[in-house]
This record gives structure tokens, C-alpha cells and sequence, in this order.
């Protein structure tokens, strides 16, 4: 029997835009007048998870109450949104609005699973929030990536099984989500990142969707 597959779910921050360097920039101004190392290989290990995930890894095992926490955690935040306030549809990456019109045009349900709080008005300032059946964000679920819970709501939101929805992430903890959840997989850049994917490839704009739902089949079969 041939695999149907009925939605798309993607990621935001690499994926859709990258807002990577706004969140360094805020993580940096956090971390400097608290008096904490952080370098941009620090901040590579920060993609795909959330917000306390990132100051536990920029901490890197060091203790901090929880009050404290959660007020750098909002200051941090705050100077993520206001870098934001820049963001516009020239932001978008290479082939995206391409890559997600063919989708609808097959007749695909298109999903958003990111774990930033800030997806639904990142969206807004891509203009982009109507290309998405679906918004999941780090307010959807308790338990956000490498958890499979954020797609998992997606998908269920979408009404469509894992194994008929298709992941596509840039960064090790949404493939280990997508994958723990059943979910077909594609990882998008560097392989050391997400090569545990089902297909990778550089970025949409080197993609086209039958090619990605070709890929997948051919995976299906093999088993």
C-alpha cells in the first residue's frame, strides 16, 4: 500500500526564518551583565529548545533559583521582542512561500511546531501566520523538544496520524522529537546536526515537495 501523507509540520527559528541571531544577541546581553561566558558555539546548542532548556545549558549545571530564573528569563525575552519588531517578510528564508504553496496546492495540511513563545507573532511579521493550518508553540505543551509532545498536538490538531505527517527541522532536538513520535523526518543544513533524519537536505529552496514525498515513500518501503 503506498504511504498517504497528509500534512507538513515545521519548525520556525531555521526552518521557516532564522531568528538565531536575534535570540544570541539577547541570550549575550543577558549573559554579560550577569557575568556569564556565552559565545555563539554556546548558542548553537540552544536550537529547538525552549527558553529554560537554553538558560540550564548556558548555565551549564550551574544552581539558580528559580525566581531568579524566570526573571532572566523574561528580561532575556524582552529584548528578543524588541529585536524582533525589525522582522519582515524579507526575512523569510530561500524558498520557503514556494515550498509551502505546492504543499497546499497537493492538498497537504500545513503545521507550525516550534518551541518559542514568540511563533505566533514571528509570524505575523513574516507575514505568513495564513499559510498554517496550525500553530504549536511553547505554550501548546508542558513538555517541549526533544519531547515528541509539541508535534504530537500539531498532528492531532490537524487530525492526521504521525506516520501520515512529515517533520522538518533544523536541529537535533526536533529530529529526536519527530522521530520519538513517529513522525517521518527531514533535516534541513548541517548533517552533524540532524542527520538522524529520514531525508536531508540544505534548506526548501533546494527541495520540492513530490521529491520530499518520493524520498519518504522510497523510505516507507524499505522499512
Amino acid at each position: 500500500m503506498a504511504l498517504d501523507i497528509r500534512a507538513l509540520i515545521f519548525d520556525l527559528d531555521g526552518v521557516i526564518t532564522d531568528t538565531a541571531e536575534l535570540h544570541y544577541q539577547s541570550w549575550k546581553r543577558l549573559s554579560e551583565e550577569e557575568g556569564i561566558p556565552f559565545t555563539r558555539h554556546d548558542n548553537e546548542q540552544l536550537r529547538g529548545v525552549d527558553r529554560r532548556e537554553s538558560l540550564r545549558r548556558i548555565l551549564k549545571g550551574q544552581p539558580i533559583e528559580e525566581s531568579i530564573a524566570q526573571e532572566w528569563m523574561t528580561r532575556k525575552n524582552n529584548y528578543y521582542t524588541t529585536l524582533l519588531q525589525d522582522l519582515t517578510p524579507d526575512n523569510r528564508l530561500p524558498g520557503v512561500v514556494n515550498f509551502l504553496e505546492e504543499a497546499r496546492a497537493a492538498g497537504l495540511k500545513i503545521g507550525l511546531g516550534s518551541a518559542s513563545r514568540n511563533a505566533n507573532p514571528v509570524l505575523d511579521k513574516l507575514s505568513l501566520r495564513s499559510m498554517f493550518d496550525v500553530v504549536g508553540d511553547g505554550y501548546s505543551v508542558a513538555r517541549t523538544k526533544p519531547a515528541p509532545d509539541l508535534f504530537v498536538w500539531v498532528a492531532g490538531a490537524l487530525g492526521v496520524p504521525p506516520m501520515q505527517s512529515v517533520v522538518f527541522e533544523d536541529a537535533e532536538a526536533g529530529i529526536a522529537a519527530g522521530l520519538e513520535g513517529g513522525f517521518w523526518t527531514v533535516g534541513l543544513g548541517d548533517p552533524a546536526n540532524v542527520g538522524r533524519a529520514h531525508v536531508l537536505i540544505r534548506d526548501l529552496s533546494q527541495a520540492a515537495v513530490r521529491a520530499i514525498l518520493e524520498s519518504v515513500e522510497q523510505m516507507s518501503v524499505k522499512g
